[in-house]
Protein backbone atom coordinates (compact mmCIF):
# COMPACT_ATOMS: atom_id res chain seq x y z
CA UNK A 1 0.00 0.00 0.00
CA UNK A 2 1.41 3.43 -0.96
CA UNK A 3 2.11 5.99 1.72
CA UNK A 4 -0.15 9.02 1.89
CA UNK A 5 1.50 12.28 0.90
CA UNK A 6 0.45 15.87 1.48
CA UNK A 7 -2.19 17.50 3.62
CA UNK A 8 -5.82 16.32 3.56
CA UNK A 9 -8.15 18.54 5.57
CA UNK A 10 -10.84 16.77 7.58
CA UNK A 11 -12.45 19.73 9.39
CA UNK A 12 -11.93 23.48 9.71
CA UNK A 13 -13.19 25.92 12.32
CA UNK A 14 -14.15 28.84 10.06
CA UNK A 15 -16.02 30.56 12.86
CA UNK A 16 -12.81 30.81 14.92
CA UNK A 17 -11.22 33.25 12.47
CA UNK A 18 -14.39 35.34 12.63
CA UNK A 19 -14.69 35.33 16.43
CA UNK A 20 -10.99 35.60 17.35
CA UNK A 21 -7.98 37.66 16.35
CA UNK A 22 -5.38 34.95 15.70
CA UNK A 23 -1.95 35.79 17.14
CA UNK A 24 0.09 32.59 16.84
CA UNK A 25 -0.47 29.07 15.47
CA UNK A 26 1.00 25.67 16.35
CA UNK A 27 0.77 22.21 14.79
CA UNK A 28 0.19 19.32 17.18
CA UNK A 29 -0.24 15.59 16.87
CA UNK A 30 -3.05 13.82 18.69
CA UNK A 31 -3.35 10.60 20.66
CA UNK A 32 -6.29 8.82 19.02
CA UNK A 33 -7.97 5.43 19.20
CA UNK A 34 -8.33 3.28 16.09
CA UNK A 35 -12.03 3.98 15.54
CA UNK A 36 -11.37 7.73 15.82
CA UNK A 37 -8.83 7.55 13.01
CA UNK A 38 -11.28 5.59 10.83
CA UNK A 39 -14.01 8.12 11.52
CA UNK A 40 -11.64 10.98 10.63
CA UNK A 41 -10.62 9.25 7.39
CA UNK A 42 -14.32 9.26 6.47
CA UNK A 43 -14.16 13.07 6.85
CA UNK A 44 -16.35 13.35 9.92
CA UNK A 45 -15.45 15.81 12.68
CA UNK A 46 -16.53 19.15 14.15
CA UNK A 47 -14.25 21.70 15.81
CA UNK A 48 -16.92 24.29 16.61
CA UNK A 49 -16.98 23.90 20.41
CA UNK A 50 -13.33 22.89 20.77
CA UNK A 51 -10.71 24.43 23.03
CA UNK A 52 -7.30 23.50 24.42
CA UNK A 53 -6.50 23.29 28.12
CA UNK A 54 -3.08 22.84 29.76
CA UNK A 55 -3.19 20.45 32.73
CA UNK A 56 -0.05 19.32 34.58
CA UNK A 57 2.30 20.29 31.71
CA UNK A 58 0.20 18.43 29.13
CA UNK A 59 -2.05 19.92 26.45
CA UNK A 60 -5.57 18.48 26.10
CA UNK A 61 -8.13 19.07 23.37
CA UNK A 62 -11.69 19.36 24.74
CA UNK A 63 -15.07 19.59 23.04
CA UNK A 64 -14.08 18.33 19.58
CA UNK A 65 -16.75 16.03 18.17
CA UNK A 66 -15.51 12.97 16.29
CA UNK A 67 -18.59 10.78 15.77
CA UNK A 68 -18.53 7.06 16.48
CA UNK A 69 -17.33 4.84 13.66
CA UNK A 70 -20.38 3.20 12.10
CA UNK A 71 -18.76 -0.23 11.68
CA UNK A 72 -17.18 -0.09 15.14
CA UNK A 73 -18.07 -2.64 17.79
CA UNK A 74 -17.97 -2.39 21.58
CA UNK A 75 -14.47 -0.87 21.21
CA UNK A 76 -15.92 2.34 19.77
CA UNK A 77 -14.80 5.66 21.27
CA UNK A 78 -16.77 8.37 23.05
CA UNK A 79 -17.60 11.18 20.61
CA UNK A 80 -16.56 14.15 22.79
CA UNK A 81 -13.80 12.71 24.96
CA UNK A 82 -10.73 14.81 25.75
CA UNK A 83 -7.70 14.02 23.61
CA UNK A 84 -4.05 14.51 24.45
CA UNK A 85 -2.06 16.78 22.14
CA UNK A 86 1.54 15.98 21.26
CA UNK A 87 3.64 19.13 21.55
CA UNK A 88 7.20 19.86 22.61
CA UNK A 89 7.57 20.96 26.23
CA UNK A 90 8.83 24.39 25.12
CA UNK A 91 5.72 24.88 22.98
CA UNK A 92 3.42 23.89 25.85
CA UNK A 93 5.21 26.30 28.19
CA UNK A 94 5.00 29.10 25.63
CA UNK A 95 1.27 28.51 25.07
CA UNK A 96 0.56 28.33 28.80
CA UNK A 97 2.58 31.47 29.56
CA UNK A 98 0.98 33.59 26.80
CA UNK A 99 -2.54 32.33 27.49
CA UNK A 100 -2.32 33.23 31.18
CA UNK A 101 -0.52 36.58 30.76
CA UNK A 102 -2.52 38.20 27.99
CA UNK A 103 -5.86 36.49 28.51
CA UNK A 104 -5.70 34.64 25.21
CA UNK A 105 -7.71 31.53 24.37
CA UNK A 106 -6.27 28.42 22.72
CA UNK A 107 -8.60 27.17 19.98
CA UNK A 108 -8.38 24.51 17.24
CA UNK A 109 -8.42 25.89 13.69
CA UNK A 110 -8.12 22.78 11.52
CA UNK A 111 -7.98 19.01 11.77
CA UNK A 112 -6.11 17.24 8.99
CA UNK A 113 -3.90 14.35 7.93
CA UNK A 114 -0.28 15.23 7.12
CA UNK A 115 1.57 12.37 5.42
CA UNK A 116 -0.87 9.88 6.97
CA UNK A 117 -0.75 11.22 10.54
CA UNK A 118 -3.63 13.08 12.21
CA UNK A 119 -2.69 16.65 13.16
CA UNK A 120 -4.54 19.60 14.61
CA UNK A 121 -3.66 23.26 14.05
CA UNK A 122 -4.21 25.23 17.25
CA UNK A 123 -3.98 28.98 17.71
CA UNK A 124 -3.69 31.58 20.41
CA UNK A 125 -6.59 33.93 19.82
CA UNK A 126 -8.00 37.03 21.43
CA UNK A 127 -11.79 37.37 21.33
CA UNK A 128 -13.13 40.05 19.00
CA UNK A 129 -15.79 42.51 20.06
CA UNK A 130 -18.91 42.95 17.93
CA UNK A 131 -17.64 46.18 16.40
CA UNK A 132 -14.35 44.45 15.46
CA UNK A 133 -16.33 41.84 13.54
CA UNK A 134 -18.36 44.51 11.73
CA UNK A 135 -15.17 46.41 10.90
CA UNK A 136 -13.52 43.29 9.45
CA UNK A 137 -16.62 42.56 7.32
CA UNK A 138 -16.67 46.16 6.06
CA UNK A 139 -12.99 45.96 5.11
CA UNK A 140 -13.52 42.72 3.17
CA UNK A 141 -16.52 44.23 1.38
CA UNK A 142 -14.52 47.35 0.45
CA UNK A 143 -11.66 45.26 -0.95
CA UNK A 144 -14.13 43.13 -2.93
CA UNK A 145 -15.82 46.22 -4.43
CA UNK A 146 -12.46 47.76 -5.30
CA UNK A 147 -11.34 44.58 -7.08
CA UNK A 148 -14.61 44.38 -8.99
CA UNK A 149 -14.35 48.03 -10.10
CA UNK A 150 -10.74 47.49 -11.19
CA UNK A 151 -11.75 44.39 -13.15
CA UNK A 152 -14.57 46.25 -14.89
CA UNK A 153 -12.22 49.11 -15.76
CA UNK A 154 -9.59 46.73 -17.19
CA UNK A 155 -12.27 45.12 -19.38
CA UNK A 156 -13.32 48.56 -20.67
CA UNK A 157 -16.72 48.51 -19.05
CA UNK A 158 -18.28 51.66 -17.60
CA UNK A 159 -18.96 51.89 -13.87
Amino acid sequence: MAKEQGRQIVAQNKKARHDYLIEDTFEAGMVLQGTEVKSLRMGRASLVDGFVDIERDEAWLHGVHIPEYTQGTWTNHAARRKRKLLLHRSEIEKIERRASEKGLTVIPLALYFLNGRAKVEIALGKGKKTWDKRHALAERQAVREKDQALGRRLKGMDD
